[in-house]
């Protein structure tokens, strides 16, 4: 019998003819089985009696007719639960809901959809609908297995404890009242309480008639021919159910714990070249499986097409094509009933059982405990499964304490914080017999550096490294390979006897200078002086003349000699600012760039400190941004270089290398296919003006990449330069921040710092009047972009009416006379509600007093749902004159300001 889940284009029922998809566990199939539509893979029978051939029977052609035509309802039990809905349908999340079960471990179900695998005794089944974890105040929408007997009623709530196998809205849980809607034109929609769009699944515009929940746990959206335009198998959370594949480009990444869904990014597994690949996320990530001493793909790497890995025939395996036969990567345990596999937040890939309760009956991946890379936490040195923090062999000083005492596998942190700001005073702390888990890659070695000292070297050269790992074998520390990691995990003690290689660590740690020797003195702390006496006077003219012709001589020669070092060292290149670290953060030649980018043939765009030029290196399309002056574009230059070289982050675009030769100042990054926001959201510039919701998605990456800078770097980092131009797309448009050059660090025990303007005319806080500002102008500057999104024109847009030339200035009339929907076009006013909550959020952001504004934390929360804008907003956004500034530096509202310094017009 074949076995399958549909994709689009396969038909589930058919009017008054026989299932083309016969619904079963896919460990039972013999020969080649379909899975996800085109995938086959071909296997041996698996005996196991308790997965049955079971066929949904079609519905008659009559109820098909009416069932659009009948009002929505609770779905009801019968012989194999109640597995569809139709359309339109619509459930509130409340305790009132038919199928609700609370479970003793304080959890609770309502469901929605049941799918029964047993039709005459109870056993695991899947459905659909609202979950919560304890203490069951927030709510998901996720399909899960719970026990259910014959009739679809939920059972074992003492031991059969709901498994959450997919989340819709894992990172934005929803409340009582909370609604699910289906309907043709937006197909399955969710609504928190107070009506804000939560999640809907992507039909691509297809009319939906129904959903269900198959036997298989996949959920699926039908169209009106029963064919499958949207499925949950296509969108894996942290699980994997028997019959279904994570193939290339899909992403399972664990929950933050076991009642906190959110994503962990931290970790994630995927598939590439037919393997499985789990990594710790960093830029660039490191893998910690496979281990490629024990497992080869090279057999089974794809020739054509995209690769996968099913879930199927009590084994992971993998295949290359619809039409290849599978690989068997890992063997698992054979199926004795229902199992999942779940990748848990310490790395981990577990396959779970039901055995009169779910027991986890295999750790899937196979490596030693302190093989996963936070098994200690950051900085952590794990010997066999035990964490410490790594100390310095030859002496008592202590350079890492726990970050927590009684917890010492959440890892260590260092007792002074690396300071790209004095890498002299960089050193390494040297472990011996100490190894890494990224040793599994291959590739991440560095084939330049192959003796220890040049290991060593390389990473106190570069800031963005922060330790050297060197692997080697015997005693032939000048033949070995490099591994310099600009994000660490935990370390490991090395056992030589296992691995059969020797391997030392050197942590990069920050000393602090001892007090300089004083110079020679007397007793009473004076300096010593030389007085001579008993030699006969000159005269007091020809004294002074001889002096004052001495000292023009020597201060000529002294600036002569000035200027010719100047000079000298300017044609250097800058090798005590930029050391050479190939891998990593990498230096290229002036001439290297001129090939990669044909001669600086293809601009991509013009800006204050210079041109951004479009290149290849390798496979991968690069964006080079050429300094124009490089004196004047010096201190930016190294601002970039020492800011976004040393920090990781998915909305923060990522620094692939830089030049520095002679007066040449060159940066290459990510190549960003959809160019800046700027090309995007202005209508009268853009063909295709962007959809709502991808105007949501933008503004919250524009926000998770500030709340990153100001809040979870070792020191607050201020962009001070957050407008359209410097925010960047991807194919997916996907958000990321770039153009630190003007960016400023700020120590945490520091609430503000002094620093000269900065910025661009049009986005400027007004705080920058006092020269005292904090990562706060950020948030003002991010106001301004969310009302340039929405509106879909520029802040200052002198083709506008005199009156009309300042966004903001019209923002704040019309939010002080109640009329924002004068700002609502056309083509936005189906999301009005929306529309109105986000201009109210950008009024937070917007406040004149920097300390009414939200944190960038706090801005993210609103936008995920989880928490509400601040209703008591001052409707007052422009800045006054520097003259109305009060006795404590804080600006007044009594006059307007020459608004060509912050975000006014010239």
């Amino acid at each position: 019998m074949s076995v399958g889940l549909p994709r689009k284009g396969t038909r589930i029922i058919g009017g008054g003819q026989r299932l083309q998809w016969n619904w079963s566990l896919p460990c039972s199939y013999a020969g080649k089985q379909i899975i996800s539509g085109k995938t086959r893979l071909k296997g041996p029978r698996l005996k196991t009696p308790f997965l049955l051939a079971m066929a949904i029977p079609p519905l008659p052609q009559l109820l098909l007719l009416l069932l659009p035509l009948m009002p929505a309802m609770q779905a009801q039990p019968g012989p194999l639960g109640y597995p569809t809905a139709t359309v339109p349908s619509s459930w509130t999340n409340s305790p009132s809901l038919q199928h609700g079960v609370n479970f003793t471990d304080g959890s609770a179900v309502r469901a929605l959809l049941l799918s029964n695998l047993y039709e005459a005794y109870q056993g695991p089944s899947f459905a659909a609908g609202f979950y919560c974890a304890p203490p069951c105040d927030a709510f998901l929408f996720a399909v899960y297995i719970v026990n259910a007997d014959s009739g679809g009623g939920i059972v074992m709530p003492r031991i059969g404890m709901p498994q959450v196998v997919w989340a819709a809205n894992r990172g934005r849980p929803v409340g009582e009242g909370a609604t699910l809607s289906l309907t043709a034109a937006a197909g399955l929609v969710l609504r928190d309480a107070d009506g804000s769009l939560v999640w809907s699944a992507d039909t691509s515009g297809e009319a939906v008639a129904g959903l269900q929940i198959a036997r298989s746990g996949n959920l699926v959206l039908l169209d009106d021919k029963n064919v499958s335009v949207w499925q949950s198998f296509d969108h894996p959370t942290d699980c994997l159910v028997p019959g279904q594949i994570l193939a290339e480009g899909m992403v399972l990444t664990p929950n933050i714990s076991t009642t906190n869904f959110t994503a962990n990014d931290q970790l994630h597994i995927t598939v590439r070249d037919a393997g499985l690949y789990a990594y710790a996320g960093s830029s660039p990530p490191q893998v910690y499986y496979p281990d490629s001493v024990r497992i080869s793909f090279s057999d089974t790497k794809p020739k054509n097409g995209s690769s996968y890995v099913a879930f199927i025939n009590g084994s992971l395996a993998s295949s290359s094509s619809p039409d290849s036969d599978s690989n068997e990567l890992i063997h698992l345990a054979p199926p004795r009933s229902l199992q999942y596999i779940r990748f848990e937040t310490d790395g981990h890939l577990r396959l779970y059982e039901w055995q009169n309760g779910w027991v986890v009956v295999q750790d899937v991946l196979g490596i030693g405990d302190c093989d996963y890379p936070i098994v200690c936490g950051q900085y952590g040195l794990c010997n066999d499964g035990q964490c410490s923090c790594p100390s310095e062999e030859t002496s008592n000083l202590a350079y890492f304490r726990p970050v927590d005492n009684r917890r010492i596998n959440l890892g260590c942190v260092p007792l002074t914080p690396i300071s790209c700001a004095s890498m002299q005073d960089h050193q390494l702390l040297a472990l011996s017999n100490v190894s890494y888990f990224n040793y599994v890659d291959t590739t991440a070695d560095l084939p330049q550096m192959i003796d220890e000292e040049s290991c060593k070297k390389a990473c106190l050269q570069n800031c963005s490294c922060k330790a050297a790992f060197f692997q080697y074998f015997g005693n032939y520390t000048s033949q070995g390979s490099c591994y310099l990691p600009t994000q660490l995990f935990s370390l490991q003690v090395n056992q030589w006897e296992v691995t059969h290689y020797s391997s030392s660590a050197y942590l990069k740690v920050q000393i602090t200078q001892s007090p300089p020797s004083p110079s020679p003195s007397n007793s009473n702390g004076t300096v010593n002086r030389f007085t001579p006496t008993g030699k006969r006077r000159i005269g007091a003219g020809a004294i002074v003349g001889f002096t004052v012709a001495g000292v023009i001589s020597l201060l000529t020669v002294i600036i002569i000699t000035l200027v010719v070092r100047r000079r000298r060292y300017q044609n250097r290149d800058d090798a005590d600012e930029f050391g050479e670290v190939p891998g990593m953060t990498t230096r290229f030649t002036f001439e290297e760039l001129k090939v990669a980018t044909g001669q600086f043939g293809k601009l991509l765009g013009k800006g204050g400190f210079g041109s951004v030029f479009e290149g290849q290196i390798g496979e991968q399309r690069v964006a080079v941004k050429q300094l124009d002056r490089a004196g004047h574009g010096k201190k930016e230059f190294l601002a970039e270089v020492e800011t976004i070289g040393n920090i990781h982050h998915i909305n923060l675009v990522r620094l692939i290398g830089f030049c520095a030769e002679k007066s040449h100042r060159l940066l290459v990054y990510e190549c960003m296919s959809n160019g800046s926001l700027d090309n995007w959201i202005y209508f009268r510039d853009a063909n295709r003006p962007l959809d709502w919701h991808t105007r949501c998605r933008i503004i919250t990456d524009i926000a998770k990449g500030l709340a990153y800078l100001h809040e979870e770097c070792r020191q607050r980092i201020a962009h001070l330069d957050i407008k359209p131009q410097n925010i960047l797309l991807d194919d997916n448009f996907s958000a990321k921040l770039s153009d630190f050059g003007l960016s400023k660090m700020i120590d945490r025990d520091k609430s503000q710092v002094v620093t000269r303007m900065r910025g661009t005319p049009g986005y400027l806080a007004p705080e920058w009047l006092t020269s005292q500002i904090t990562e706060k102008v950020d948030i003002y500057s991010f106001g301004v972009v969310v009302m340039e999104i929405i509106s879909g024109r520029k802040n200052l847009d002198y083709s506008q009416p005199q009156e009309n030339v300042h966004l903001i200035s019209i923002f704040q009339e019309k939010a002080r006379n109640n009329q924002l929907e004068d700002l609502i076009n056309d083509e936005m006013q189906i999301h009005k509600e929306e529309v109105i909550r986000m201009m109210k959020l950008a009024m937070w952001c917007l406040q004149i007093d920097y300390n009414k504004r939200p944190q960038m934390s706090v801005v993210v929360k609103v936008l995920e749902g989880t928490m509400n804008v601040e209703t008591n907003i001052e409707i007052n956004f422009v800045a006054v004159a520097p003259g109305n500034l009060d006795n404590d530096g804080k600006l007044s509202s009594s006059a307007p300001l020459l608004a060509s310094h912050l975000s006014g017009p010239r």
